[in-house]
């Protein structure tokens, strides 16, 4: 796959305020008039389909709080409060397991956060065996089972109990090296500290590491930013995802404790962008589209290269052909045509599951257009491409009478250069992949409906 090429001008014009496409539709539209029925219904229809399985479990706590973070999360000291988020978890495990068939496999599994290594080994030990017990986990290591670390908050041991429990990809949240930086963001991690875990994570054999970055921090510069790259090519990280600070105190109340005056300008950040992309590539590593990269012989760049990228709630994937049945509060599965989402507050999340109800708040059926479009705009954010035809033959539509709104509004793009327009195809140039989330834009129905939702800016 081609390395994106640099145009300050065409970023300048293109970048809008728009959606991540970790789904289509996005979450804002998913909607409380959703119903248990509904979810039964797509669970029926996920078992018969006898699609394998992706498991997801958010594990909320915090010790620290992280300024820049817009994730859902809890921020404690005091470890018991985990005790009683985990009886609810088990219990909405149960309740979701009698649902499922018992012997479907689970191909993928993730623990996120906030921090899942913030509770206790043993409690770690208690999660997993309550999975094996109620979902039909491998036992040989070939699934796709990973968690998300603080390097800065983890034992070096915590790597063994990790691959005892069969985990065999570990992401790191770096995000920045320099001392000024962290000191800003309140999030503290040395090369040593990280050096070492890599370290016993290549001895206890894990399958892939993962490396976060963030551009855009305060009292980041690019000489503080090309050292921090220089350190991780220096780690070899198996992927390497370099996320854009998009700075929303008035979405999220953590970023008000970051001075703004010690923000890069937006010029500075392009900068960023472009000198992080330039030291990637030019270090051997392949641009897998937004912000990931990876090494030519990650299973995610060799997916891309057969056309088989998938993308989903965690960002790319290899494993698009799984029915997503997430847990805890705030997440979010994706089961057949329907997404459903639980409650983004523990009290509202545990007091459905002590009277024996999923705690699910909203969710969504997708009709036949969103699936078409979902489509679409997966095989664009993956392969930077789409056939007319390949889409005709799974669709059963002409799709230049389809999209003809679309079509006419791509020759703005063709114009700019951002992707190739033919009789047949789209094809995204490299000077489009940096904006691709422009390109699904134009795909997307929902942007043209009044919206106050607030979208980061593209790069």
């Amino acid at each position: 796959m081609q390395a994106p090429s640099w145009d300050p001008t065409l970023i300048q014009r293109h970048d809008k305020s728009g959606p991540r496409y970790t789904s289509y539709p996005t979450a804002p539209q998913f909607h409380e008039e959703f119903s248990l029925e509904q979810l039964e219904s797509a669970i029926e229809r996920s078992n018969a389909s006898r699609r394998p399985l992706s498991l997801y479990f958010h594990i909320p706590f915090c010790d620290t709080i992280c300024y820049y973070c817009a994730c859902n999360k809890i921020v404690t000291a005091n470890k018991s409060r985990a005790r009683p988020y985990l009886d609810s978890l088990f219990d909405e495990m149960r309740l979701m397991a009698e649902k499922v068939a018992s012997d479907r496999p689970v191909n993928q599994l993730h623990w996120g956060g906030g921090t899942p290594t913030y509770i206790s080994d043993d409690e770690k030990r208690e999660l997993m065996g309550v999975t094996r017990e109620l979902f039909n986990l491998h036992e040989n290591d070939t699934g796709e089972y990973s968690i998300e670390v603080h390097p800065g908050q983890m034992e070096v041991g915590t790597i063994g109990v990790l691959r005892e429990l069969g985990f065999n990809r570990i992401s790191m949240g770096i995000q920045d090296f320099d001392p000024l930086v962290q000191r800003a963001v309140n999030r503290f991690n040395s090369v040593e500290q990280v050096s070492e875990l890599v370290s016993a994570a290549r001895q206890k054999k894990f399958h892939s590491i993962s490396m976060d970055l963030i551009y855009g921090l305060p009292m980041q510069t690019l000489e503080t930013l090309r050292a921090t790259v220089q350190s991780v090519i220096e780690l070899s990280p198996d992927r390497i995802s370099l996320f854009n600070y998009a700075h929303l105190p008035h979405l999220f109340k953590t970023q008000k404790q970051i001075d703004e005056r010690q923000l890069p300008s937006a010029d500075t950040k392009l900068s960023m962008l472009e000198l992080a992309i330039t030291l990637l590539t030019q270090a051997g590593y392949v641009y897998i589209g937004m912000d990931h990269f990876a090494k030519p012989d990650d299973e995610l760049a060799i997916a891309q290269e057969k056309g088989e990228l998938q993308r989903n709630f965690q960002g790319y994937a290899t494993h698009g052909n799984c029915d997503m049945f997430a847990f805890g509060v705030s997440s979010i599965s994706a089961i057949d045509n329907i997404y459903v989402q639980n409650f983004k507050d523990i009290p509202g999340y545990s007091a459905p599951i002590a009277s024996g109800q999923l705690p699910m708040q909203k969710g969504l059926v997708l009709s036949e257009d969103d699936l078409l479009r979902q489509y679409v705009i997966n095989r664009l954010i993956c392969q930077f491409e789409l056939c007319f035809a390949e889409i005709e033959d799974k669709f059963g539509i002409n799709f230049t009478q389809y999209f003809a709104t679309e079509l006419r509004e791509l020759n703005e793009l063709t114009a700019d250069h951002l992707i190739e327009l033919a009789p047949t195809h789209v094809r995204v140039t490299p000077q489009g992949r940096l904006l691709i989330r422009r390109v699904c834009m134009v795909f997307d129905a929902y942007l043209r409906q009044p919206t106050k939702q607030s979208f980061s800016r593209i790069i």
